[in-house]
């Protein structure tokens, strides 16, 4: 059988090491481009850019990249939530976004009108679920605000300190799954490292990692279990320095400072016209701070600071949220110093269930637990609104009642 001619050596000319020329392929189909200027080394194409290289024989019009429209989502990889953005990009910066809201409605307002007061609590859970116990916190205060009463002290500083353990959960979310959207993987695990931390608190007091169910009308659930505030205590003296670690590796890295600074500003008139929130109107430089300005429980007791930003950019954002984990752990360590004893609910047992013991020996304990289960308590007719600061803003109820026990 024929054998197929063996091929030449190669010659120095054609050696992979030796300087070679070839046209690139963006440049095909470009009029306007002499073959001389189309025509280049290989330690140029690897030392110049592909805009450097355009610009050699075209005009900028003829360098500039073309606009390009992008679904994100709404179940992307990348995305965090179900949410589904039209962007226009010009290569990677956003020139226009088309946001479709609403994949997240769960139509809560219309469920619980079919729920009596009790057995509507745990839809609030489910409405950002990395801050159940504040959303739990607005909806009883508007009930509690329609029965006109208030709830003991020691449920007080309860509630502001889940309430700021809270923060820190959802901020840990915010933060580190940003930082890692960067690239950044290490502060990410670190933050969840710390979450896991936390919910096993929110584990202690209710039950569940999640949706606690916790902060009820008229109170809390449960007390605190034996030996849970000296563990909280042992978190909150570490997490200070874990803190630190995070922006050791963070705060000046060029890169992330290079991907935040100067990206998505919102001037302090823009943040009020869009009626922007929380850390987003902070971060502009609008000092709103609801804990402040209209505190609730024990936050009139408690000292911190509200962190204001100056350009309103991601950066500040970032730095707010980053100082709002001290001021967290600040409200904290005061509720561990301050916390009373007492009741943890109010003693009106048409409103809160009594102490199960009770139910053994009493018969009209268990006929008021019989029907607040069975039926519920019913509100006296009125309205009313009820706004607290929630981690990722002002998170406001409500809540109407026609004197039924349902809303």
């Amino acid at each position: 059988s024929a054998l197929a001619p063996s091929s030449p050596s190669p010659t120095p000319s054609s050696s992979p090491c030796s300087r070679q020329t070839r046209t690139d392929p963006a440049l095909k189909g470009n009029a306007g481009i002499s073959p001389a200027t189309a025509t280049h080394t290989v330690e140029d194409l690897h030392s110049a850019t592909a805009h450097e290289i355009l610009r050699q024989g075209g005009n900028r019009k003829q360098a500039a990249l073309r606009h390009f429209t992008v679904n994100f989502g709404p179940q992307h990889p990348a995305a965090h939530g179900v949410l589904r953005l039209i962007l226009e990009l010009n290569g990677e910066e956003v020139l226009r976004t088309d946001p479709h809201v609403g994949l997240l409605h769960r139509g809560t307002e219309k469920l619980i009108e079919y729920k009596n007061y009790t057995q509507a609590l745990p839809y609030f859970d489910r409405l950002d679920y990395v801050s159940m116990m504040t959303n739990e916190l607005c909806y009883s205060r508007a009930v509690e605000k329609l029965l006109n009463f208030e709830v003991p002290e020691r449920a007080k500083w309860i509630r502001t300190m889940f309430g700021e353990i809270t923060r820190i959960l959802n901020h840990c979310m915010a933060v580190l799954s940003h930082v890692m959207d960067v690239g950044g993987l290490t502060p990410f695990l670190w933050a969840f490292e710390e979450r896991e931390k936390l919910m096993e608190f929110y584990e202690r007091v209710s039950g569940a990692r999640l949706h606690a169910a916790y902060v009820r009308p008229g109170g809390v659930a449960f007390d605190l279990p034996h030996g849970l505030l000296d563990d909280i205590h042992k978190w909150a003296t570490q997490f200070g320095s874990r803190i630190d670690e995070i922006e050791e590796i963070v705060t000046g890295n060029r890169i992330w400072k290079s991907r935040t600074i100067g990206i998505g500003k919102v001037t302090a008139q823009q943040a009020l016209d869009y009626g922007f929130s929380g850390v987003m109107l902070r971060g502009s430089g609008v000092a709103w701070d609801i804990r402040k300005v209209a505190p609730y429980d024990a936050y009139d007791q408690v000292e911190f600071d509200v962190p204001v930003g100056k350009n309103g950019d991601c950066y500040d954002r970032y730095l707010c949220r980053i100082e709002e984990f001290r001021q967290s752990l600040r409200i904290i360590e005061q509720c561990l110093n301050k916390m009373p004893s007492g009741q943890i609910k109010v003693d009106d047992h048409k409103l809160v269930p009594p102490p199960r013991a009770n139910m053994k020996e009493s018969m009209e304990s268990l006929i008021h637990h019989f029907l607040l289960f069975s039926k519920g308590y019913s509100v006296p007719p009125g309205e009313t609104y009820s706004a607290i600061e929630a981690p990722k803003g002002e998170m406001g109820v409500y809540l109407v009642s026609d004197g039924s026990n349902k809303p």
